[in-house]
């Protein structure tokens, strides 16, 4: 393992960490997998199948090898993540109109997120260097899960929250697990410059997408899909865009089992964005080399409430290498295909819903073909943001829909209208 800058291509050894390069450019985690084996890989990741209570029953650390080889066992802080649920169903693929999709519920992770993939990786790096104290700034989730990994390695967690425009279900989750929350006024990208300003002289360790290891972490998100699928991928992997953390790691890891032979082709990869808060899909839509923060983004789904995402250049890297595709949603279509996605039983925060959304768009305007498949990423669990489910299923939608209903069914609205009222 070595630690790669993106910009210059400077290459520093792993343990002699540091989030940015000299020359401004954030670092990456590159590793030498020419003396593994494919199929030896394959039979020791199904052999971790069957583990229990050791740090290889957890989805993340079964891939050890390809995440973080050098972390002794006795650093890893680990709530067994991963291991999150494969599902298909008929009423989202009939959403869709495409011949199969699935959807890969990252909800059902420990704290509701899939930020626990990286998270888990990231605080035992950092246990690994001696530090106590953990950080980041968060619209929600990030916050959460750093909160309870750095509970369960009896750390502490100080978190930067914007006062507006985010899910106080996630805030009281972080608050719960004993972090330090601090409300910042403005964004989530104001938290992330403090940060890179003020965390080395405070001695905290940065959880954020800046991290690395964070990344490398959340790589193991389509190790356990492939896995899954023995090793055979769908044609698309759809991803919501907020930091881009989880498409840079999506894309490294699709890179990782290319590479290794564990795939025989790389899946495309198509990053969905909110209307409210789009600047790298305007970037990549209107053929821009670089990306023109927005200063105040504004979206209902909070988790993708970000103007200034960090990992934007490794996100375009990911694009690039996989001939990927972006689109931006309305938070009107991001909130029906939540409606979609809850009533099929399987549920997700509208962050996550982004990704239905944005494939149905994608398919609509004939970008993805009907005939391939597709992979679905859910961020979130369904309780995440309790405040989007009382308003949309607020009493003039929820009678409204009653209404469409009885008309689909033939059943007369009046007369069960009155019953009850009596």
């Amino acid at each position: 393992m070595k630690l790669v800058c993106i910009e210059c291509g400077k290459s520093i050894s792993y343990d002699n960490f540091s989030y940015y390069c000299e020359c401004g450019g954030l670092f990456d985690i590159v590793q030498d997998f020419h003396n593994h084996d494919a199929e030896r890989l394959k039979r020791l990741f199904n052999e971790r199948l069957s583990e229990r209570m050791t740090p290889y029953a957890s989805g993340v650390w079964r891939y050890k090898e390809l995440i973080f080889p050098e972390l002794p066992e006795e650093f890893i802080v680990t709530k067994y993540e991963g291991n999150t649920g494969l599902y298909t169903h008929q009423l989202i693929q009939d959403y869709i109109g495409m011949r199969k999709i699935y959807l890969k519920a990252q909800s059902e992770n420990p704290s509701g997120s899939f930020k626990d993939n990286g998270m888990t990786v990231a605080v035992s790096h950092g246990k690994s260097l001696g530090y106590k104290k953990f950080t980041c700034t968060s619209t929600g989730n990030t916050s959460s899960s750093l909160a309870m990994y750095a509970s369960i390695g009896n750390s502490d967690s100080y978190i930067f929250v914007p006062n507006k425009d985010i899910s106080m279900n996630k805030v009281l989750q972080t608050i719960a697990y004993g972090a330090h929350v601090f409300s910042i006024p403005g964004t989530y990208d104001d938290g992330i410059e403090f940060l890179e300003k003020y965390s080395e002289d405070l001695g905290l360790y940065v959880c954020n997408s800046i991290n690395p290891f964070r990344i490398g972490g959340q790589k193991s998100i389509i190790y356990e899909i492939a896995q899954y699928l023995n090793w055979n991928l769908p044609d698309w992997i759809v991803v919501p865009g907020g930091a881009l953390s989880n498409a840079t790691a999506l894309g490294k890891g699709l890179h990782d089992l290319f590479t290794l032979g564990l795939i025989d082709k790389l899946p495309r990869i198509a990053i969905i964005q909110a209307e409210g808060a789009s600047p790298f899909h305007q970037m990549i839509d209107q053929k821009m080399k670089e990306l023109i923060p927005d200063g105040s983004p504004y979206t209902r789904a909070s988790a993708l409430n970000i103007g200034n995402p960090p990992s934007w250049k490794k996100a375009k890297h990911a694009l690039k290498e996989t001939n990927g595709i972006t689109a931006s949603v309305s938070d009107t279509e991001i909130l029906n295909a939540k409606a979609i996605i809850d009533r099929s039983g399987i549920g997700c925060e509208p962050a996550s819903a982004a990704t239905v959304a944005g494939l149905r768009k994608l398919v609509d305007q004939q970008k993805i073909d009907k005939d391939e498949t597709a992979l679905c990423i859910l961020t979130g669990n369904i309780l995440k943001d309790t405040d989007a489910l009382k308003e949309y299923h607020s009493e003039d939608n929820m009678v409204a829909t009653f209404k469409n209903t009885l008309q689909a069914t033939s059943l007369d609205y009046k007369t069960i209208q009155n019953y009850h009222e009596c």
